[in-house]
């Protein structure tokens, strides 16, 4: 069963199959829906602590929520925009933000000032992608945060910066001890001489999220900080489970979203069939394996026997019902190099 649980896992990281990368695709689009980053937002977010999910899913602004903007322009000259802002570099690498959206920030807003929070999602397959997530993470607020200015001139305002929130959440490669666990990054004011007051409004414009999922099972209790956080992800970005849409319906109210049931449905069928054929093809291999060994043994006891290389192969084609062809290939491969002439 570690053989066929391996086999499941090293297809799973490597995406071979066409429902792996519909499934990919189907969670960032369900990562999309409003009711569902509700959910994550309630739980990483400072500023929405203290709201319903209802209450922040009226914080989302629905238009501004997109996929795929770039990070950093890939052609010379090109540009990042923003809601009138833009900033330009010059020759770098394409990264996209894979969800980004804008919403109100309560702890700041006025009766007629909305003050908003960037946020950018982030699911990303592996959390060892040969570089640190954290300073990727980092790169990614410094980015959202620049873009929101124009080319810096005298009459910039600093002061309308808005705060950036940048959100990882991590699937695989992370080791057993980490996994089910939650990191947040921010800015802080760490040390003061002399007589001052900061206010944390002025300096608090980063936080980053880095959230690390794995293959165990989640056991959190209710009562435990981050357990409605974990819970959810860990059903929705592995949707094979039982329980899927029990788990689901705990957070999320269909009555009023006949759509987002038909979108999680089908993102709980494709991660069911993901499942299966790992398990059969875990299976199979299996199999093979299997048969591979009693050829291999078949051949090395017909070789301490003497027998002759021709005879062996001849017996091969019987007992395993092979062609000669892979009779010839299975003793030329398993036979001791000194065996493998006539």
């Amino acid at each position: 069963m570690d053989k066929i649980q391996g086999n499941i896992d090293t297809l799973s990281s490597m995406q071979l199959t066409a429902a792996m990368e519909g499934l990919d695709a189907e969670c960032k689009l369900l990562l999309s829906n409003r009711e569902i980053l509700a959910v994550i937002l309630k739980e990483t977010v400072d500023e929405y602590k203290e709201y319903s999910r209802e209450e922040i899913i009226g914080f989302i602004e629905p238009d501004s929520i997109e996929s795929d903007r770039e990070v950093s322009p890939g052609r010379t000259n090109s540009q990042v925009q923003g809601t009138a802002q833009e900033f330009t570099v010059l020759n770098e690498k394409v990264s996209k933000f894979d969800i980004r959206l804008k919403a109100k920030n309560p702890k700041l807003s006025k009766e007629k000032i909305v003050i908003k929070l960037h946020i950018d999602v982030e699911p990303q397959k592996t959390y060892h992608p040969g570089y640190p997530i954290e300073k990727r993470g980092m790169y990614y607020l410094a980015r959202e945060l620049s873009s929101q200015l124009s080319l810096v001139t005298d009459s910039t305002d600093y002061g309308e910066l808005e705060k950036c929130y940048s959100i990882w959440i991590c699937l695989d490669d992370i080791p057993q001890v980490e996994q089910n666990s939650v990191s947040f990054y921010e800015m802080t004011n760490t040390k003061n001489i002399g007589n001052c007051i900061t206010k944390k409004e002025d300096y608090d414009l980063l936080t980053l999220v880095i959230i690390r999922l794995g293959k165990k099972e989640y056991n959190g209790e209710k009562k435990d900080e981050g357990y409605d956080l974990l819970r959810f992800l860990n059903t929705i970005m592995y949707p094979h489970r039982d329980d899927f849409m029990e788990v689901v319906s705990d957070y999320i109210d269909f009555s009023q979203n006949s759509e987002l049931r038909e979108e999680v449905k089908k993102v709980m069928g494709i991660g069911q069939i993901m499942l299966e054929t790992g398990i059969n093809q875990g299976i199979n291999q299996g199999i093979e394996r299997g048969i591979e060994q009693g050829i291999k043994v078949f051949i090395l006891d017909n070789e301490e026997e003497g027998i002759p290389r021709e005879r062996v192969v001849e017996k091969l084609q019987r007992r395993f019902k092979l062609t000669e062809d892979r009779a010839v290939y299975y003793y030329d491969r398993f036979a001791s190099r000194d065996k493998l002439t006539l």
